[in-house]
């Protein structure tokens, strides 16, 4: 993998985290809100998805 395949990568990240709060502000605020509520062992599993998930799709599509 080179260094521009990774920033595309990077930049497909930010463009697709940023769709979220760019065209629903009000209603992306209450989900930081009820989100941020949540026990630390749910996020931290959710988190443990999140990261198999990505090393998963790394390793099928590099």
């Amino acid at each position: 993998m080179n260094f521009q395949m990774l920033m595309f990568a990077m930049g497909l990240v930010l463009v697709l985290e940023g769709i979220g709060p760019l065209l629903f502000p009000l209603q992306w605020k209450k989900y930081l809100a009820e989100f941020s509520m949540q026990n630390k062992n749910t996020l931290r599993r959710l988190g443990g998805c999140l990261v198999s998930a990505g090393i998963v799709l790394l390793i099928i599509f590099a």
